[in-house]
């Protein structure tokens, strides 16, 4: 199947009032789970490959191309998301390699060079055909946007919208990344006051600390794409350590890989239909 472009899923999803799920790929052991829970669900996914990830990899083709060829040999509708890209180059990059969605994240610059920049990076990437997605502030785990008690304005981020032409926002409401523990508490009103005034679909970040009533809440105030990233990263490990205690004398990494693929898998697929609000 050929890509599915974000805004085109979102579309669908703000329509049907739910959300997409949105996961990050570091190995093709993640491409091929979620891919593989979309398909089980009938559900769109979003897959993520994150700025951080082609560092890991060295280059962001290698990863890349593996995703997307996973990806084109499925019936699902999946998505190949930029994530978190603060390069200009690598925005550049993913284009020419067929991405359909980006993630700019110019959070770190001052707000003035955020807007500019990031109106720059909108134009090209809707010049390619592809969305984009930013971010208002710092979100969560970087001592921005997302660290305690800091939250979106609703009117300034309706006017970041403006200013930018991005088709999608990242928005602080409670939530932040990389948390192990699933505690985090979101503000429901702000996200309807923020639905409100943003003309676009909103994104949750850092929804990995947020347990299953709240990221329910939250779609049902208006967050359209959710992202999840460390819950399953705990899932893989957590497998891959019980499999490997289990089974002490085994050595093909197929064996354990394998079995944290199965149960991102299996997770996966539950988030999917959580939030489709089934």
């Amino acid at each position: 199947m050929t890509l599915a472009n974000l805004n085109e899923v979102l579309t669908e999803v703000v329509a049907a009032r739910r959300a997409v799920g949105a996961f990050n790929v570091i190995q093709i052991e993640h491409a091929e789970a979620l891919v593989a829970a979309a398909e089980q669900t009938g559900l769109p996914v979003v897959l993520q490959i994150s700025e951080n990830a082609a560092k890991y990899h060295g280059a962001l083709a290698p990863i890349a191309l593996a995703t997307k060829a996973a990806a084109q040999a499925s019936s699902a509708q999946c998505v190949l998301h930029l994530d978190h890209a603060v390069s200009e180059s690598l925005v550049d990059e993913a284009l020419q390699l067929g991405f359909t969605s980006i993630m700019f994240d110019g959070s770190q610059l001052d707000d003035e060079t955020n807007r500019s920049v990031t109106k720059q990076v909108a134009q090209r990437c809707h010049a390619a055909g592809v969305g984009i997605e930013a971010e208002l502030g710092e979100v969560g785990g970087k001592d921005g946007v997302h660290a305690p008690g800091v939250r979106t304005d609703p009117d300034d981020a309706a006017r970041f919208v403006a200013d930018t032409g991005v088709d999608a926002l990242a928005v602080a409401v409670g939530s932040s990344h990389a948390m192990t523990d699933r505690t985090a508490a979101l503000d429901i009103q702000l996200i309807g006051r923020i639905r409100a005034a943003v003309p676009v679909p909103l994104v949750l970040h850092g929804s990995s600390g947020v347990p299953d009533d709240g990221i329910v809440a939250a779609v049902k105030a208006g967050m359209v794409k959710v992202n999840i990233a460390t819950h399953l990263n705990n899932v893989f490990t957590q497998t891959l350590r019980e499999y490997l205690e289990a089974n002490p004398k085994v050595v093909d990494t197929r064996k354990y890989l394998g079995a944290s693929r199965s149960a991102v898998q299996e997770e996966t697929a539950r988030l999917l239909e959580l939030l489709a609000l089934r």
